[in-house]
């Protein structure tokens, strides 16, 4: 009985999610109420509240699912390395391909202006870790290169979703972290 209700909560988390999503798609989430995300997903308002308070309850979560995902990427390599940097951007990039609407809606600012400071919030941590160890630039200057690179990198991302993902990840990483390297350069 119990794996039968996980399964249920499951379903309906998901088609909760989907159904939010589709309609950040048509507009943004300040325009968008419980009633429409329960008629899409075809869930009781009631069922909602069971899991979510409000929508922007469930944006927040989709969110946070996505960052620890990310966090788990991020985690797993060892940035300075050349190699595992490429691998690590592969990871993310295949990671943003297989969620593509998701990706594409929430990075649309109007629809989820929270979400990209997120991303940024997150990466920046891991990149000041490895600019500050090198001691090769000043906290200060590692806080503005991080927020150049990671902006430049969100932004080659969206066009890359734009653009259909018109290259593989493969391609794309190493392109990403041949725009970082030699971005960063000139500090060493």
């Amino acid at each position: 009985m119990s794996e039968k209700m996980d399964r249920r909560k499951k379903y309906t988390r998901r088609v909760l999610k989907e159904s939010l999503i589709h309609l950040l798609n048509e507009k943004p989430i300040a325009d968008i109420t419980v009633k429409e995300i329960c008629a899409r997903a075809d869930i009781n308002r009631s069922t909602f509240y069971t899991h979510y308070s409000d929508q922007y309850d469930l944006l927040g979560r989709i969110e946070e699912e996505i960052t620890a995902d990310m966090n788990t990427y991020l985690s797993q390599y060892d940035h300075e390395l050349e190699e595992e940097s490429i691998q690590m951007t592969e990871k993310i990039l295949t990671y943003v391909l297989e969620n593509k609407l998701l990706f594409q809606t929430l990075l649309k600012g109007e629809a989820a202006p929270s979400f990209e400071k997120r991303m940024m919030n997150l990466t920046r941590g891991f990149m000041l870790d490895n600019l500050t160890s090198d001691k090769v630039i000043s906290k200060q200057e590692s806080e503005y290169v991080s927020t150049f690179v990671i902006s430049g990198v969100i932004h080659v991302i969206k066009d890359w979703i734009q653009n259909d993902m018109d290259q593989p990840p493969e391609e794309m990483a190493v392109m990403v972290n041949h725009f970082i390297l030699h971005g960063l350069s000139h500090f060493d």
